[in-house]
């Protein structure tokens, strides 16, 4: 691997206690080129500008592709990562879908450990303190024909994160737009899914939501995902969730809580939702929980969901879930506590 260091670090002009989420990066990044059929040598650079064809067919025909993930410090110092083996093998998974070459493990494992030990003082511990590591894959070769490129770049940047969302959230529950189909690219992590979602999320912000729960693209009858989170729905004493497809993201927060709900005894349905079915619960009083799942996110409880011109309230939980599986999966992140499932990997 071909590395260059900067030549001055950027880090004291960081105020790392009012961070906006995804706009302050590391001092270097990751990349690696693909061309003439095969990967080239990994490098390492100060964190930049990229120089790319105007007719690079990333611009053109939306050949892009990304992971979210986060690297954690714990008390001692050591740097920790979750679940990462999760993200490359979604990551490659993505780019199949996409026609692209997948990425090898031994280049993801070695350019992020390096990465992470270049920028290991922008990694803060404390609560809450995180780096948001951003993998992506990005179409090069120039040309505007129709067809997919034979050349990528696939990065690594790195930004300081806190709390994504801060406050209570209102949702709304899609009663027209989708934000995927069947047969589609729901599952992957699309660069164009999250564009085709702004300007409905918008639309909701204008009155008064936050977010949108997405519903399936065929009847708007079925809950999917919540905005760029999964999404789960406590009903009495019982977690409900989606089951994954070729709309839904297989997150990896998402199957972490339906592990860490089985290991409390907590029954997990996971199956077709019906908004219908939520509604009713809410009018009955058995709903008592609607939370999002997300890396960025982590846990996002919903004070609200709005339907058909109609707000509903989610009663406050003394002991609510969404605040359990939080607490339990930030204490194995930061080390807190014991991993029974091997989710955490030391970044040495």
């Amino acid at each position: 691997m071909n590395i260059t260091k900067t030549e001055k670090s950027r880090i004291e002009e960081v105020d790392f206690n009012n961070l906006t989420f995804g706009s302050v990066f590391t001092d270097h990044m990751f990349f690696c080129d693909y061309k003439n059929g095969a990967w080239q040598e990994p490098q390492i650079v100060p964190y930049g500008p990229i120089s790319i064809d105007p007719s690079a067919k990333v611009f053109h025909y939306g050949q892009a592709v990304f992971e979210g993930m986060k690297a954690f410090k714990d008390d001692a110092g050591s740097t920790w990562l979750f679940r990462p083996e999760e993200n490359w093998e979604r990551i490659n998974k993505s780019s199949e879908r996409l026609a692209m070459p997948a990425f090898p493990k031994e280049f993801f494992f070695k350019g992020l450990e390096t990465l992470l030990n270049l920028d290991n003082d922008w990694i803060k511990a404390g609560d809450g303190n995180a780096l948001y590591i951003r993998p992506f894959v990005i179409a090069t070769q120039p040309g505007v024909s129709a067809s997919p490129s034979d050349q990528y770049r696939f990065m690594i940047i790195c930004a300081p994160a806190q709390a994504y969302y801060s406050g209570e959230v209102s949702v709304l529950f899609a009663e027209k737009y989708s934000r995927a189909a069947d047969g589609g690219v729901g599952f992957a992590k699309a660069a164009g899914n999250y564009a085709s979602q702004f300007y409905p999320t918008n639309l909701a912000k204008e009155r008064g939501y936050q977010q949108i729960v997405w519903t399936d693209a065929n009847s708007h009858e079925y809950l999917e995902e919540a905005g760029t989170m999964n999404v789960f729905f406590r009903i009495g004493d019982t977690l409900l969730t989606a089951p994954t497809s070729d709309r839904i993201l297989d997150g990896v927060t998402r199957k972490s809580i339906i592990q860490l709900a089985k290991d409390a005894g907590i029954t997990v349905d996971v199956r077709p939702v019906k908004v219908s079915e939520i509604v009713a619960a809410s009018k009955s009083g058995e709903l008592k929980e609607i939370f999002g799942a997300g890396t960025a996110a982590v846990i996002v409880p919903f004070k609200s969901f709005g339907h058909q011109e109609k707000d509903y309230e989610l009663p406050a939980q003394e002991d609510s879930y969404a605040a359990r599986f939080k607490k339990a999966l930030k204490d194995i992140q930061y080390n807190r506590a014991t991993d029974p499932h091997g989710w955490r990997y030391e970044v040495k």
